[in-house]
């Protein structure tokens, strides 16, 4: 069985790998070349010239995309290709969009299954992934088989479209979850306390603390943006999230907010930055000769 990744981002780069060490690669394409080749390269896998290449020539086809739009396009140039192949798509796109894409797939003759993924890049590199996937049940299995060897865990969720839902569920809490760290955070040093007094709150001693305080509290002390999970992303979730909601008729007004948020630090920083650089919408600015210069 031949197995196609399309997509070598900061996640399906480093998810690509492990499917390689694994043997369970056998071609990947990027729409920069430059990248697929080095992979290739790297991983002793080929590197197709184009999506219908790597369609035609593997069984399964695993997608790692950015945005719905993205992920669209890639069906899109497949469908005229995916009669009796299957499609495990990794991204984190709108459930509605992945449901109407699955259809398509169905109609011509091929299956699709979501399979968006909690974790950083650091979790993939630790083979930490948490998978929610959505889809066929018959051929859960099949993407289990594949998926753990990336991840820590594959749980089925139910049909088309409810894999997203999951991952959803988790963005909605870790995006308002993170924007409440960086405020507390900052409340906390701004009070006076010592930034490491905050920071054994945070992580040590709080009600609320997580494997996320872990991971994101030392970055927001050091100003370490360096990408785990591109900001730029979150606001890209929490977005599919209002409109999810809005189809729904539920009111989603942390998640709302927090939304507006990762849009001023994106707009005024970097979206590449980590998503919890929205801790610098609460780090005071040094003021002089009254016109604000910079941050402490």
């Amino acid at each position: 069985m031949k197995i196609g990744l399309i997509g070598l981002g900061v996640m399906g780069y480093r998810i690509g790998a492990n499917l390689a060490k694994a043997g369970k690669l056998h071609a990947v394409f990027n729409r920069t070349m430059d990248k697929a080749i080095k992979f290739g390269a790297e991983h002793n896998v080929a590197v197709a010239n184009s999506i219908r290449e790597l369609v035609e020539n593997s069984d399964i086809v695993l997608t790692m995309l950015s945005n719905d739009d993205a992920v669209s396009a890639v069906i899109r140039e497949a469908i005229p290709h995916i009669k009796g192949k299957t499609v495990i798509d990794l991204s984190t796109i709108s459930p509605s969009t992945s449901i109407d894409l699955a259809m398509q797939v169905k109609r011509n003759g091929g299956e699709m299954m979501d399979a968006p993924v909690i974790g950083t890049s650091i979790h993939v590199e630790q083979k930490k992934l948490a998978v929610l996937v959505g889809g066929p049940e018959e051929l859960f299995d099949l993407a289990k088989d594949i998926l753990m060897e990336t991840a820590s865990s594959v749980t089925y969720m139910g049909g088309n479209g409810m894999g997203l839902y999951a991952k959803l569920v988790n963005n909605l809490l870790l995006g308002t979850y993170v924007a409440a760290i960086g405020e507390a955070y900052w409340f906390g040093v701004r009070s006076g306390l010592k930034p490491s007094d905050v920071e054994k709150v945070l992580r040590e001693l709080s009600s609320a603390r997580s494997p996320t305080t872990d991971l994101k509290v030392p970055k927001i002390m050091r100003g370490d943006y360096s990408t785990q999970f591109a900001l730029k992303h979150m606001r890209k979730d929490l977005e599919i999230i209002q409109k999810e909601a809005q189809g729904l008729g539920m009111p989603v007004p942390l998640s709302a907010l927090a939304l507006q948020l990762y849009r001023l630090v994106e707009e005024a920083e970097n979206g590449e930055l980590d998503f919890s650089a929205v801790a610098e919408l609460f780090r005071p600015r040094r003021i002089k000769d009254g016109n604000t210069i910079d941050r402490e």
